[in-house]
């Protein structure tokens, strides 16, 4: 079907240049809002009868007779019909819905990719200073960060994960001093501890390490420990290894792992920071008053100017971020994504044009941001606030040991960045149609085991599958599962155009509900040898487009399963 799709789509292009030579009328195809409409919809008379000064109707019934007279619509379509103010409703013939489940089989996990673009494409994301652990809103980060890059991925570029951080500055600082206050024996609650020190558990457990004159060595960094309660710049770079190697470790148990790991320190030690800064002020976009340095970012749409130095002397944040993404820019990446938390949503006009200003012929909107809002916890009806090792938040690791990696990944994709999320423990613990990630792999898991039964009872042997008798496929849920099959690749072009992971977790709800519901109203087995062959054909497709939909968030594909009832928690059995 895809290749029909294709074929179909350039028939349409040609037709609207013989009816409307030079247009630039989109030649799309969209999904009709009821299925009994057709297969696809066409737009594209409506959107001409303005520019032409035509009746829409008269306009769709000549690109009809246009479309009947190309060879694709000949072979893949049955019917072309006129609706409503102009739309054209077309209905495919069986064949072309029933050629997805072979090209589904020959692409196998690569089905929905598309070939090298040669686009170099960085995502930068996570980004924790090493402080403490990860909290739910680096999960949300992580989870949201990853799946973007196996989207772009797919479609062809090169993709970078590059995790970005401070190992210097003032939080910095308080986590050294944090650390020497336990190693001098005070804690938290003790006659001075400073209120603005870290109060976690975790803190403690660098002192007695440090203490130990242990080595920790994380992905990017490694450091013995001296030992010396008074020498606070060891404490310091143990503190920063130590809480560096926790967060790698979270990262693997997230089943993640950065390309690059970038320090903010480095664009003060290379000059790149004071080059900017020389570089806008040249541009004539600052000014001095009561003695800061002043940048106009009213002029790139922000809503006041923003002070770069201050008066007293060293730069504001925001500074260090525009001279961070002219190293990106440098670096030669086409395009550049940040994920980050929603209070970073006063420093996108800022930082943008400080890169405008520089005039390095910097992309207008360079580079994108994916803001996500706040997660809350709910065990028991109750919200979770308090992580005892982190002192005062919710951890990664935390949300990881109450549930799984599988559930964690699902569910801080399963909505859109920019809205609030619930994780529900209690949800994400249920072997249920409830949980959403235990349904969608639940029709993988039951896929798997039809299939065993196949070949076990009816001796079937999947490797002949490919050469099934597809045309055998004409139930109208079967029509269904094809045609949900068929959305997979635009999808994935859809979600990676709009940056928009969350549209992979959708549809894999979608196609495990397409699947359950064939599931209940056809058998597979015990039906005639030719028939049960193809019906397994189509699991089969099915089975490895859930598997790469769950592959591009993260997430397993069990082939076997527990599910609950509600008399007791019975196995998947090998059954319809």
């Amino acid at each position: 079907m895809i290749q029909a799709k294709q074929a179909l789509l350039a028939a349409l292009a040609d037709s609207l240049q013989e009816i409307a030579p030079g247009s630039n009328a989109a030649a799309a195809f969209e999904s009709p809002k009821q299925a009994a409409h057709g297969d696809f919809a066409c737009t594209a008379a409506m959107q001409l009868a303005k520019p032409l000064k035509a009746n829409p109707r008269e306009l769709a019934t000549r690109l009809i007779a246009a479309l009947q007279a190309k060879p694709a619509f000949q072979q893949w379509v049955q019917a072309l019909e006129i609706a409503g103010p102009g739309f054209i409703n077309i209905r495919l013939k069986p064949e072309a819905k029933q050629a997805v489940v072979a090209e589904v089989l020959g692409a196998g996990a690569k089905f929905g990719h598309r070939e090298a673009t040669g686009k170099h494409v960085m995502v930068e994301f996570v980004s924790a200073n090493p402080t403490g652990p990860l909290h739910v809103g680096h999960a949300r980060q992580a989870a949201l960060g990853d799946a973007i890059c196996s989207v772009f991925q797919s479609q062809g570029h090169d993709v970078t994960r590059e995790f970005y951080y401070n190992d210097a500055g003032v939080q910095i600082a308080t986590l050294a001093n944090s650390t020497q206050m336990r190693l001098k024996g005070v804690k938290p609650g003790d006659a001075g501890w400073p209120e603005a020190a870290y109060n976690g558990d975790y803190i403690q457990d660098i002192a007695d390490a440090f203490l130990a004159k242990e080595t920790v060595k994380a992905d990017d960094r490694e450091f013995t420990a001296s030992g010396d309660v008074n020498d606070l710049d060891s404490i310091r770079q143990f503190a920063v290894a130590y809480l560096r190697h926790e967060q790698d470790l979270d990262l693997q148990a997230f089943g993640l792992k950065f390309d690059n790991y970038f320090l903010e320190s480095s664009v003060y030690a290379g000059g790149q920071l004071e080059e900017a800064v020389a570089r806008i002020v040249a541009s004539g976009k600052t000014y001095e008053e009561s003695g800061a340095l002043w940048f106009k970012s009213t002029d790139y749409g922000d809503d006041k100017d923003r002070v770069m130095r201050k008066s007293g002397g060293g730069f504001t944040y925001f500074v260090p971020d525009v001279a961070y993404h002219v190293n990106k820019f440098e670096r030669g990446y086409t395009q550049c994504i940040n994920i980050q938390g929603t209070d970073h949503h006063g420093t996108i006009a800022r930082v943008r044009g400080g890169l405008q200003a520089q005039g390095l012929g910097i992309p207008q909107g360079f580079p994108d941001y994916v803001l996500n809002k706040m997660v809350t916890v709910m065990k028991g009806g109750e919200e979770v606030k308090i992580s005892k090792r982190a002192g005062s938040y919710v951890t990664l690791r935390d949300l990881i040991d109450w549930t799984s990696r599988d559930a964690v990944r699902f569910f801080l994709i399963s909505r859109k960045a920019d809205t609030e999320f619930v994780f529900d423990i209690d949800l994400a613990l249920k072997a249920n149609d409830e949980n959403p990630v235990f349904y969608v792999q639940y029709a993988h898991a039951r896929i798997c085991s039809v299939i065993r039964k196949w070949e076990a009872d009816m001796g079937g042997d999947v490797a002949t599958i490919a050469g099934a008798d597809f045309s055998l496929l004409t139930a109208p849920t079967e029509e269904a599962l094809m045609l949900k099959l068929a959305a997979y690749p635009d999808m994935l072009a859809g979600a990676a155009a709009g940056i928009a992971p969350h549209d992979v977790a959708f549809y894999a709800r979608d196609l495990a509900g397409a699947y359950h519901s064939y599931y209940g109203a056809e058998r597979v087995l015990g039906q005639a040898p030719e028939l049960s062959r193809a019906r397994v054909a189509l699991l089969a497709a099915t089975r490895q487009v859930l598997a790469n939909a769950l592959n591009m968030l993260g997430v397993s594909a069990p082939e076997q399963m527990n599910r609950d009832t509600p008399e007791s928690s019975e196995s998947l059995t090998e059954s319809e």
